[in-house]
């Protein structure tokens, strides 16, 4: 039997009058899915991000992969500290680095425009050569999401995600709590350095968005997950474009898959990822698939490109997953669903239950169902639990 997991980063969402009061997902041309979800072995909804804890794809894929958060949630920054190879001691904390576009009194973006890796390298690179210490190192990750190393630091600290705060007075979201005037003064050097940079001059005159200052959040110390392996007694990958998804494949002992032109946004290598994951499943027997870019959408409050990516996704990967995987395995099953809703009316993650279907190629398929936000209410199967998903998913 072969596993497959696909994961559409925010692909929830709420109805929206621009497109008859339908979500994203119900709106979206997406025939496999719906193929899959009318024959489906179970579907419904599932709470991804368990009450009280902050909703994000950290919290809600430690979640799907089986780990409770309640038990393992360190942090988001030191998951992608492992993906990025960066040493770490147990004293030690790793904070996410956002460079952020800012008038020097807002978040105008997040993203910095979607920054390229490569750009974003050169200014992690001056960041870390002008503020780095002993004490302090940075590391560059992929386009606007970078790492933060405080050795022997203090992790007892209020921070934002920057992307709940886009527009808005950045101050009153300032660190707060244990040596915050440390961390405050990082933010406000960074400004200082960063906003004179041949680069971001450059970039503005290309009428792109500066990436002229960090935002720290996210920080944590290392996790110690079980292995995937000791747990199910299934060899794993993991196929993300993003540091916190392939971090958490390697905490719990999951090969990571590298696809090139995986990007994390929109233009992402959809089809690549699918034939990356039929070429893993020759070998092993599960792979979890992980597409951000949803989220991103929701994010830009882009709903155009948020049901396009959502469309991209049935067509190239769960249709070319679909069409191949029976000729490596005649019996598999494939789970689906969103981490979290990244709703593109509020542009930020929510704690929404999601909808999810497990399909086994055991039961034929038969009919189209519209596989979406109503459609999981509609089943009627709520799991509270969503570390329990797995489980079903493995084993039931």
């Amino acid at each position: 039997m072969k596993y497959v997991v696909i994961v559409g980063d925010g692909m929830a969402d709420l109805p929206s009058e621009e497109i008859d009061w339908q979500t994203p997902l119900e709106y979206a041309y997406k025939p496999n899915m719906n193929r899959l979800a009318s024959s489906a072995l179970i579907g419904g909804l599932v709470q991804t991000v368990p009450e009280g804890m902050e909703p994000g794809s950290d919290v809600a894929n430690m979640n799907i992969l089986g780990y409770d958060p309640r038990k393992y949630y360190t942090g988001r920054g030191p998951l992608e500290a492992i993906a990025m190879d960066v040493p770490m001691n147990k004293e030690d904390v790793a904070f996410r680095c956002n460079l952020v576009s800012t008038d020097g009194e807002r978040i105008i973006d997040y993203s910095a425009g979607h920054i390229s890796s490569e750009e974003a390298r050169k200014i992690i690179e001056i960041l870390n050569e002008k503020l780095g210490s002993l004490k302090v190192q940075f590391y560059p990750g992929v386009s606007y999401r970078h790492l933060m190393v405080w050795r022997n630091g203090k992790d007892e600290l209020l921070l934002t995600p920057p992307y709940n705060i886009v527009g808005q007075p950045f101050k009153p979201y300032l660190p707060q709590g244990e040596s915050e005037e440390f961390l405050r003064s990082l933010i406000y050097n960074s400004y200082e350095i960063l906003d004179k940079l041949e680069i971001n001059k450059i970039r503005r005159d290309k009428g792109l968005q500066p990436a002229n200052m960090i935002w720290l959040w996210g920080q944590g110390r290392l996790p110690n997950l079980p292995l995937f392996f000791l747990k199910w007694g299934l060899v794993g990958a993991v196929i993300s474009a993003v540091d916190l998804i392939r971090g958490l494949g390697k905490a719990a002992g999951l090969q990571v898959i590298n696809v090139p032109g995986a990007t994390g946004y929109i233009d992402t290598n959809y089809k690549g990822k699918a034939e990356y994951a039929l070429r893993a499943l020759e070998q092993i027997d599960f792979v979890f698939i992980h597409i951000e870019a949803p989220d991103e959408c929701g994010h830009l409050a882009d709903l155009e490109n948020k049901i396009r990516s959502i469309e991209e996704i049935d067509e190239k990967i769960v249709g070319t997953i679909l069409r191949e995987l029976p000729y490596i395995d005649e019996d598999f099953k494939i789970l689906i669903l969103p981490d979290h809703p990244t709703p593109v009316s509020v542009r930020t993650h929510t704690s929404d239950p999601v909808p999810f279907f497990i399909y086994s190629s055991e039961k034929p398929l038969k009919g189209e169902e519209n596989f979406s936000e109503r459609w999981g209410k509609e089943k009627d199967y709520f799991l509270e639990e969503g570390n329990k998903l797995i489980e079903i998913f493995l084993k039931g």
